[in-house]
């Protein structure tokens, strides 16, 4: 019976996970499930799931074949009775329903990876960052007290107690005594550890308005599904630009409002003074996102973004990504000057994408990714 439920289990699963897999196109390009996320869970809504079954009708409502009619007779449409107007009543079945299943941040990062067809990742410096954690490995009779485990230290106490005679059911007491400690036992595991960073640039001046930054916040969360699945440590970083820049945190990001002109130049210094002060070359990877409508000051300053990428940042980081969302304010003119400032965009490792609308997402997901750097 156990291995029959368990592989019924295992079906269930794979068939949620085609179902998923199915309608991932569409889960992408809504930000809902993002608000459903818990610390390593999110919830999936997928269409009610109905498994194959035999179903039996009532006797007495015929059959196939059954009924008035000679051989040859044409099959007719259920007829509408008259005053009804092509109007059926209300019925009484139940419509379509949703389910939300819930699957690890893994999984969904899996997921993403065998549908959009991404490389995975070949982290450097994988040699050079290290994890030490501790691991209890059993029980000893000797230890500091921090250590010691009380349950096993009352049962060894209780088993004594009993043994010698002592224990008194009517009036039980059981006091350990120095004999009866037990301590937990640990070793220290050393874990070669690949980390990285995520440095996440937006325009926030007047002519990114409320769709376009829900836009990146849409792929900002699949980027990042994509590239913890690929690292045991990473961080994240977020600035803020209009025509000066600044770090803030995850919920300014997301929901800062700002109004006047753009100055790119001012974000990407601050990228670069970041990296500078918190994170080696050698023992990072590194990933600078930058999300604009393509507006910018003035084509001097367009001409500073190029030489600060070409000669500081992108010697450092494994990619740098500017995606260039559509606004109609916006003149959408950055991304002409990146293309033509690295024409072989895969070589100097500048990866651009055209954000049009959120059906766009997925596309420039697999634009960003599907390098493998």
């Amino acid at each position: 019976m156990s291995l029959k439920i368990d592989g019924d289990h295992t079906r269930f699963k794979d068939i949620v996970r085609g179902k998923i897999k199915e309608n991932l196109r569409k889960y992408i390009q809504k930000g809902e499930m993002i608000g459903k996320q818990g610390k390593d869970r999110i919830s999936i809504p997928v269409p009610s799931i109905e498994l194959p079954r035999f179903r039996f009708g009532h006797r007495d409502m015929g059959g196939v074949g059954q009924g008035e009619g000679d051989v040859g007779d044409v099959l007719q449409p259920g007829q509408v009775e008259p005053g009804d107007g092509g109007a059926g009543q209300a019925g009484e079945a139940p419509g379509e329903h949703s389910i939300e299943v819930d699957v690890t941040m893994e999984e969904l990062a899996l997921l993403l990876g065998e549908e959009l067809e991404l490389p995975n990742i070949q982290p450097k410096g994988a040699e050079k960052i290290e994890n030490r954690k501790l691991k209890y490995t059993g029980i000893n009779t000797a230890g500091p007290e921090s250590l010691r485990h009380f349950k096993r230290t009352f049962k060894q106490a209780l088993r004594r107690s009993i043994a010698s005679g002592e224990y008194n059911p009517s009036h039980p007491m059981i006091i350990p005594n120095r004999s009866d400690r037990r301590y937990r036992t640990f070793k220290e595991i050393i874990e070669p550890q690949a980390n990285a960073v995520i440095i996440y640039m937006m325009d926030v001046s007047g002519s990114m308005g409320d769709e376009q930054k829900e836009i990146v916040r849409i792929e900002s969360f699949w980027l990042d599904t994509w590239l913890r699945s690929q690292y045991k440590g990473i961080e994240s970083r977020y600035i803020i630009h209009d025509a000066m820049a600044k770090e803030v945190d995850r919920e300014t990001f997301f929901h800062t409002r700002e109004s006047g002109g753009t100055m790119i130049s001012s974000a990407y210094k601050l990228c670069w003074k970041l990296i500078e002060d918190n994170y080696p070359v050698s023992d990072w990877n590194i990933y600078p996102f930058h999300f604009s409508d393509g507006d910018n000051w003035s084509a001097d300053d367009s001409s500073q973004c190029v030489a600060l990428l070409r000669e500081k940042m992108l010697p450092a980081v494994n990619m740098f990504c500017y995606g260039q969302v559509e606004s109609p304010y916006g003149s959408g003119q950055f991304i002409k000057d990146l293309k033509e400032a690295f024409p072989n965009m895969e070589e100097s490792r500048v990866l651009t994408s055209e954000i049009k609308d959120k059906d766009a997402i997925y596309g420039s997901i697999r634009d960003f990714l599907g390098s493998g750097l």
